[in-house]
C-alpha cells in the first residue's frame, strides 16, 4: 500500500504489491489487512483517537481496507481511504462491497502529496506507507492542511537508527525504494510542518512480537514448501534487523493547532 506517486504506481504493482504478494501478505496479516499486527492493532490505534461518530477520516495507503471497514462498521466513522496501487485498491473495493459499507467508506485511487482537501478531516489515519515518500517535509504540510482545526495525525511507519548502517539492512532499504528516517528526526519533520503535540513511540519490541507470532502463522499456511521457506527468511531477517537496532517501527501522533490567529 501507498499514497505517493515518488514511488511510481507501476513499481508498486509489479514489484512489491503484485496481486499474488497482496493476498500472501494478507494471509499472513490476517483478513482485509496487510500491515503489521493486523486486525488487533487497527482497533488498539483507532480506540486512541477517540472520535466521534461520524466523524471524518483519511487513510492514506488505505491497502485492502481492512482500517477502514473497522472505523465505519465498529466506531460508526466516515472513512475516505486513498492508495496509490491499483492491484490492492481493486481487491479492496470487492472487499467494500461484500462488507456493505459503501455508504461509509470509499476507496480511491490517489497520491497523497497531490491532496486538495483543505479543512475537510477530522482525522489523518496510515499504516506503514510514508516509508514510500522521499518529500515528507511536503507530505506533512499536505496533511496539515487537509485537517480541520485540532484535527488528530496518527500513523505507524518504518524507522531506523543512525547511520551508518548493517550492509544488509542498506541492501533492503535501497532494493524498496524506502525513504527512513530515525524517531527523532521524523518528529522533527512533523513539527516543522506546523503539527502541536507530537509524540513518538519506540514499538519495535511489539514489531518483533508480531513478526515471530507472523512465522508462526506462515508456518502452518497452506502454500508451496519454497514460498513457505522464502516468506519465513523474509521475516526472519526482519526479526533480526530490529534486534540489531537497525529496523525500527514508531507510532506517531500530533495535532494541527486548534486556534485562530487575530489580524
Amino acid at each position: 500500500m501507498a499514497g505517493s506517486s515518488e514511488v511510481g504506481q507501476e513499481f508498486l504493482d509489479t514489484a512489491q504489491y503484485e496481486t499474488s504478494s497482496i493476498l500472501q501478505y494478507e494471509s499472513v496479516y490476517g483478513e482485509d489487512f496487510v500491515s503489521p499486527g493486523g486486525r488487533a492493532m487497527a482497533i488498539e490505534l483507532i480506540g486512541q483517537l477517540g472520535l466521534i461518530a461520524d466523524s471524518r477520516v483519511l487513510d492514506v495507503g488505505c491497502g485492502l481496507g481492512g482500517s477502514a471497514f473497522v472505523m465505519a462498521r465498529d466506531y460508526g466513522l466516515n472513512v475516505d481511504g486513498i492508495d496509490l496501487s491499483k492491484n490492492m485498491l481493486a481487491l479492496a473495493n470487492a472487499k467494500l462491497v461484500g462488507h456493505g459499507l459503501e455508504g461509509r467508506v470509499r476507496l480511491e485511487w490517489g497520491d497523497c502529496l497531490e491532496l486538495d482537501r483543505p479543512g475537510c478531516y477530522d482525522a489523518i489515519y496510515s499504516r506503514d506507507v510514508f516509508l514510500h515518500i522521499r518529500d515528507k517535509t511536503r507530505l506533512f504540510g499536505v496533511l496539515n492542511k487537509s485537517l480541520r482545526a485540532g484535527g488528530q495525525l496518527l500513523f505507524t511507519d518504518y524507522c531506523c537508527g543512525p547511520q551508518p548502517w548493517a550492509e544488509d539492512f542498506a541492501r533492503y532499504v535501497d532494493g524498496r525504494g524506502y525513504c527512513l528516517h530515525t524517531f527523532a528526526d521524523y518528529a522533527g519533520l512533523i513539527s516543522g510542518a506546523g503539527f502541536e503535540r507530537v509524540v513518538y513511540r519506540d514499538f519495535t519490541a511489539r514489531f518483533i512480537e508480531i513478526l515471530e507470532a507472523d512465522i508462526e502463522t506462515i508456518g502452518g499456511m497452506d502454500i508451496d514448501d519454497v514460498s513457505r521457506v522464502e516468506l519465513e527468511r523474509c521475516w526472519r531477517q526482519k526479526v533480526s534487523r530490529s534486534r540489531a537496532g537497525d529496523h525500527r517501527w514508531g507510532l506517531f501522533t500530533a495535532r494541527k493547532a486548534d486556534r485562530t490567529e487575530i489580524l
